[in-house]
């Protein structure tokens, strides 16, 4: 099978990111964004979805951290998609319920060439390692039009908000490995995806 990783930079007067994905192994993890509780949701979303991950940004922070979380959702929906080159060979659906202490997310994905976020999940008003956790949308929206993928994301119930974000990248980590699985069969009645 061809090695799927892929090697991204992105410069904009908001943001520089630099990035390597290697979907299938070296498994090292090296986030750095400026943002603490941003590069723990990464490093779970990698640990958990079993890929290795370098990732390097920097931004405009003084003015906001919006700038940077949809950049680091663009650039790492980009990478993934260039790492897999083709989605023809891959399972293509994943599906996972994360439970974290008392919070409950379940994440399902199609990276079928179609980009679409459904997102049900309500937090709170109040920031965690100052990033407003309303931007996480931004990030999984970025993410999905990059990827080029459909992802549905529930929040079942939580116990607080640090457990559902973070139960949110594990059961994306996981659906996406179950996605990116190889196969030996286009998984679509058309013959293609068009990715």
């Amino acid at each position: 099978m061809k090695k799927r990783d892929a090697t991204l930079t992105r410069n904009t007067k908001e943001t520089k990111i630099e990035t390597t994905v290697n979907l299938d192994g070296p498994f090292e993890t090296r986030i750095e964004t400026g943002l603490p509780f941003l590069n723990h949701v990464m490093e779970a979303m990698a640990c958990h979805g079993g890929f290795g991950l370098e990732f390097k940004a920097t931004g405009d922070l003084e003015v906001d951290p919006h700038h940077l979380i949809e950049d680091c959702g663009i650039v790492l929906g980009q990478a993934i998609a260039k790492a897999l080159d083709n989605y023809n060979v891959i399972q293509r659906a994943g599906f996972f319920s994360f439970p974290m202490d008392g919070s409950l997310v379940t994440v399902a994905l199609d990276l079928c060439g179609r980009p679409n976020l459904i997102w049900n999940v309500e937090l709170d008003s109040l920031p965690i390692g100052g990033v407003d956790l309303k931007l996480f949308r931004e990030y999984y929206k970025a993410l999905a039009d990059n990827l080029k993928a459909t992802i549905h994301i529930q929040l079942v119930y939580k116990d607080n908000d640090h457990h559902a974000v973070e139960a949110i990248a594990k059961a994306f980590g996981r659906a996406l490995r179950e996605a990116i699985r190889p196969t030996n069969a286009v998984m679509s009645t058309k013959g293609i995806i068009n990715a």
